[in-house]
C-alpha cells in the first residue's frame, strides 16, 4: 500500500503550481518554463509544456488561463500525517530545521519500540546532541554556498588536529549509524567523522576549487546477479541508490548489476546485499564472494539460521 498518493510527486506538484499562477492572470510561456525548471526534472520541459500547450491536459487555454476556479490543495490524509509524525520521531530528523508543529496531536504510525535492527553497531553519532546539530547544520550550509570550512577536530588516537577543507557532501552510513563529511582542498578526497568534529566555522583561505580527486585505489567494484523476483530489481535500485552502480538485463527476469564503492563501506554492502536472500548472487570479485561466506559462517556460529 502507497502511503502517499501519485498526486504528491513532482509532476502534480509542478503542474499545480502552474494552475496557481494562472488562476488570477494569464501565464506566459517564460512563466511556465521557469516553474518546470524550478518544480520538475530536466527533461520535464519536453513533457509538461506540450502536454499543457496541446491541451492534452486541458489544464490551460490558449491565453494562459485556467478554466479552473480555485488554486488547488493535498490536504494529508490522517495514515499520512501518522507516517509523518512517526518520521518526525527519528533523532536524525533534528539535524535538519523541519516544522512538525502540526502532527502535536497526531499519534504515531510507529516508533521505534515497533522495530529491532541488528548488524548496526552500538556506537553511532549523538544526533541530539546541541553541538553536533550546530556544526551539521553549519557544513549543510556550508555546501550549499560551496563555502570553503575551517574544521577542529580529535583523529582515533584523541589528538586534535585542525583542517580548512571545501565541503562537497555529507554521507550517513547506515552499518556505523554516523554521518561523514567527503571534502576536497587536499591531494585526495578527504572523509571525516562528524562525531569527531569539535567545531568547524568559515575560513577565509583561498582554497582551488580542482573538486574531488579520488584516491582511486580506494574505489572497488563487486559484480551481483538479480533475479527480479518479488521486486528485487526495484529495491535493490532503492537500496543502492547511492552508489553508483550500473545495470544491464540479461534476460527477461535476469540483470547485472555492477555497483562501485569505497573500502569505508565494504562491511554495510556485505549486509545489505545479504539481506535480499537468494535472490541477489555475488559473481565478482572473488574476495568479495568470500566475504559473503564468512559473513554467512559468524551468522550460522551464532545460531541466526
Amino acid at each position: 500500500m502507497m502511503i502517499f498518493n501519485e498526486l504528491y510527486g513532482v509532476y502534480y506538484n509542478t503542474v499545480s503550481k502552474i494552475i496557481k499562477a494562472a488562476v488570477n492572470k494569464k501565464i506566459s510561456s517564460d512563466e511556465m518554463r521557469t516553474i518546470i525548471e524550478k518544480y520538475a526534472y530536466s527533461e520535464s520541459l519536453l513533457t509538461i509544456e506540450p502536454a499543457l500547450k496541446e491541451k492534452r491536459w486541458q489544464l490551460l487555454r490558449a491565453d494562459g488561463t485556467t478554466p479552473i476556479k480555485n488554486p488547488p490543495a493535498t490536504p494529508l490524509t490522517d495514515l499520512q500525517k501518522r507516517w509523518l509524525k512517526a518520521v518526525s520521531l527519528d533523532s536524525r530528523i533534528k539535524l535538519f530545521e523541519c516544522d512538525f508543529d502540526f502532527l502535536e496531536d497526531v499519534e504515531p504510525l510507529f516508533t521505534e519500540e515497533d522495530y529491532y535492527i541488528f548488524d548496526k553497531y552500538s556506537d553511532g553519532d549523538d544526533f541530539e546532541d546541541a553541538e553536533y546539530i550546530k556544526n551539521f547544520r553549519k557544513i549543510l550550509e556550508a555546501i550549499k554556498l560551496r563555502q570553503p570550512l575551517r574544521i577542529k577536530m580529535t583523529n582515533r588516537k584523541g589528538s586534535f588536529s585542525e583542517e580548512c577543507v571545501i565541503p562537497e557532501h555529507l554521507e550517513y552510513s547506515e552499518k556505523d549509524d554516523k554521518f561523514r563529511l567527503i571534502a576536497s582542498g587536499n591531494r585526495f578526497c578527504r572523509t571525516i567523522n562528524l562525531g569527531r568534529i569539535i567545531s568547524c566555522e568559515y575560513a577565509s583561505d583561498n582554497i582551488p576549487e580542482s573538486g574531488i580527486s579520488h584516491d582511486s585505489s580506494a574505489e572497488k567494484c563487486v559484480t551481483l546477479t538479480l533475479s527480479d523476483s518479488r521486486n528485487t530489481l526495484e529495491r535493490a535500485m532503492l537500496h543502492f541508490s547511492h552508489f553508483r552502480k550500473e545495470a544491464v538485463r540479461m534476460d527477461e527476469n535476469n540483470y547485472r548489476l555492477r555497483i562501485n564503492y569505497s573500502k569505508d563501506d565494504e562491511t554495510e554492502l556485505v549486509i545489505r546485499i545479504l539481506s535480499f536472500g537468494p535472490t541477489v548472487k555475488v559473481t565478482e570479485p572473488e574476495s568479495f564472494v568470500n566475504l559473503i561466506k564468512d559473513r554467512l559462517k559468524k551468522q550460522q556460529s551464532c545460531g541466526l539460521f
